[in-house]
C-alpha cells in the first residue's frame, strides 16, 4: 500500500471506530451536474468522500462499518464510454488501488446495500448533502424491514455522519498542511501577476479592465498545476470592492482607484483563500492609504490573537477593538454622536463600515466544516439583544483554537456614501486575507508569499 493509500486507510479505520458497534455509514461523492444540453459543469468530487478515498470519479459511494471493512462502488468498466469520458478505475482495480476491502459496480448499490445494512444498529451517513439521500436511504432500510420475518435486524438509528467527519477535518494533518501551503504559494504568485499587469497597462495608457486581472489569475492558477479556482474569483475595482461577493466582470480599472482581488487557488482538493487590496496605478492616495494602514493593523491584532489556546472569536474581537479606535481617528464615525471606541464595540456602530466576520475556517472547502463552538461547552447558553436589530442573539462559548487548524484572518473596511462620513473616503473597499495555520505559539500565515504592507505593494507594483 504506498504511502498516498495508507493515509486514507488511516482516515477509514478512525471513523470507523467513531461509528460505534453495529454502526455502519455510507458517504457518496457528488453528482454530476448538467450545464447546459450535452454539457455538464466541470466536475468536482464531494469533500468528505475525497477525504476518505482520494478517489476523483463521479458515480461512487463509500460503505464503512464499524469494524474498518470498506466497501466502494464505482462505475464498471467501459471502453465504449471511456472512449468519450475518459478512464475509469473500475471495481477489479479499486481494492488495490485505494486499498478498499471490496468493490462492486455502482450499478449494483440498490441490490447490495440492503445486504451490508442487515443486522447493524445505526446508520451513519451525511445529512442535508445529498439531495434524495435520506429517500434511498428510507428506502434500502424497506428492503432490509421486508426481511424480518427471516431473521435480520434492522437499524433503529440515523445518525448525521458530518458530525465526526466534520472533527476529524477541522485538524489537518502534515499532509493537508503542506498541500494547503503549496496551493498558497501558487495563489500568491496569480495576485502579484494581476498587480503587477494592473500597474504595467495603466503605464502603458491601456484600457484596463476587470477580466483583465481575473485573467492573469486564472492562467497562474492552472500553470502551476492548480486543478480550478477555489471559488469565484472577486475581482472588484474601485466601488465594486464595496459589494463583498462582487464577480470579476467588464467594468475598468482607473487611475487613482483601488482593486480588490479576493482569490485563491485549488490543488489536489484543497483551498487557498487570499485578499489583496492594491492601488491600480501602484502608488496609494493619501485617504486610500490611511483607511489601507487601519485595515493592516486590525489583521496584526489579529494575526496576534490566533494561537493555540485562544478562541475562535479572539481574532475578530482584536480586529474589531482596532478598527472601532481608527474609525474615530479617521473621522469615520463621529465621536461627539457614538462616543468612545468600546461605545462603538458595544452600539456595533463599526457595522457600518465592517459588517462580515475576521475569519471561517479553511481546508477542503474554502468555508470548510467544523463547529465554530467548542464542543464541551455547548449547554453553556447566554442570550443577548443585538443593538441593532433588536433580535434577541444566542451565544455559546467559541470553539478553542489547537495546533493544525486551519482559519483566514481577514479584516476589512468598505466605506459607501453617506451622511456624515467624509468624502475623501467614499467608495473605498479595502479587505486583507491571509490563510493561518494555528501552532503551539501562534500562527503560521502561509500567504505572505504576495506583499502585504502598502510601501512593499508600491514596489512591487514599480518592478
Amino acid at each position: 500500500m504506498s504511502p498516498q493509500t495508507s493515509l486514507y486507510a488511516q482516515r477509514r479505520a478512525r471513523l470507523a471506530s467513531s461509528l460505534g458497534v453495529g454502526g455502519i455509514a455510507i458517504i457518496p461523492t457528488a453528482p454530476e451536474r448538467p450545464r447546459n444540453r450535452d454539457t455538464d459543469f466541470l466536475y468536482r468530487h464531494d469533500s468528505y468522500f475525497y477525504y476518505l478515498t482520494g478517489f476523483t470519479e463521479p458515480g461512487a459511494c463509500l460503505v464503512i462499518s464499524h469494524d474498518g471493512r470498506s466497501t466502494l462502488f464505482c462505475q464498471p468498466k467501459d471502453l465504449e464510454r471511456e472512449i468519450w469520458d475518459g478512464y475509469r478505475l473500475g471495481p477489479v482495480a479499486a481494492p488495490a488501488a485505494l486499498g478498499v476491502d471490496a468493490a462492486h459496480s455502482i450499478t449494483d448499490l440498490d441490490a447490495k446495500l440492503p445486504r451490508l445494512l442487515e443486522n447493524r444498529s445505526c446508520v451513519w451517513y451525511p445529512f442535508a448533502i445529498h439531495s434524495g439521500l435520506a429517500a434511498r436511504v428510507e428506502g434500502w432500510l424497506n428492503t432490509v424491514r421486508a426481511r424480518v420475518r427471516y431473521g435480520a435486524m434492522c437499524p433503529a438509528e440515523q445518525n448525521d455522519l458530518c458530525t465526526p467527519l466534520d472533527e476529524m477535518r477541522l485538524v489537518k494533518d502534515a499532509h493537508e498542511q503542506d498541500t494547503m501551503r503549496r496551493a498558497s504559494a501558487i495563489s500568491a504568485q496569480a495576485h502579484i501577476r494581476a498587480m503587477q499587469r494592473s500597474a504595467r497597462m495603466l503605464r502603458a495608457g491601456e484600457d484596463v479592465r476587470e477580466y483583465h486581472l481575473d485573467a492573469e489569475l486564472l492562467h497562474a492558477f492552472r500553470e502551476a498545476g492548480s486543478q480550478y479556482p477555489a471559488y469565484g474569483s472577486i475581482v472588484a475595482a474601485g466601488a465594486n470592492a464595496c459589494v463583498l461577493h462582487y464577480q470579476a466582470a467588464a467594468a475598468p480599472v482607473r487611475n487613482g482607484e483601488l482593486v480588490l482581488i479576493d482569490a485563491g487557488c485549488e490543488l489536489d482538493g484543497y483551498a487557498s483563500d487570499i485578499t489583496r487590496t492594491f492601488p491600480a496605478n501602484g502608488t496609494f492616495t493619501g485617504p486610500q492609504r490611511a483607511l489601507y494602514d487601519l485595515v493592516l493593523a486590525s489583521q496584526d491584532a489579529a494575526v496576534a490573537a490566533t494561537k493555540a489556546g485562544a478562541r475562535f472569536n479572539d481574532p475578530h474581537d482584536a480586529t474589531v477593538a482596532v478598527l472601532a479606535q481608527g474609525m474615530l481617528d479617521l473621522g469615520l464615525l463621529d465621536k461627539n454622536k457614538v462616543g468612545t471606541a468600546q461605545d462603538v464595540i458595544d452600539k456595533r456602530a463599526y457595522f457600518q463600515f465592517y459588517m462580515h466576520r475576521t475569519g471561517h475556517w479553511l481546508g477542503m472547502d474554502v468555508h470548510d466544516c467544523g463547529s465554530y463552538v467548542e464542543p464541551g461547552e455547548v449547554g453553556q447558553v447566554s442570550e443577548r439583544k443585538d443593538p441593532l436589530s433588536g433580535e434577541t442573539i444566542t451565544n455559546r462559548p467559541s470553539r478553542v483554537l489547537r495546533p493544525g487548524m486551519v482559519l483566514t484572518i481577514e479584516p476589512g473596511i468598505y466605506v459607501r456614501p453617506a451622511e456624515g462620513v467624509p468624502e475623501q473616503f467614499h467608495n473605498i473597499g479595502i479587505r486583507i486575507e491571509d490563510d493561518a495555520i494555528v501552532t503551539e505559539t501562534g500562527c503560521e500565515l502561509i500567504t505572505r508569499g504576495v506583499p502585504v504592507k502598502a510601501d512593499e505593494i508600491e514596489a512591487l507594483m514599480r518592478a
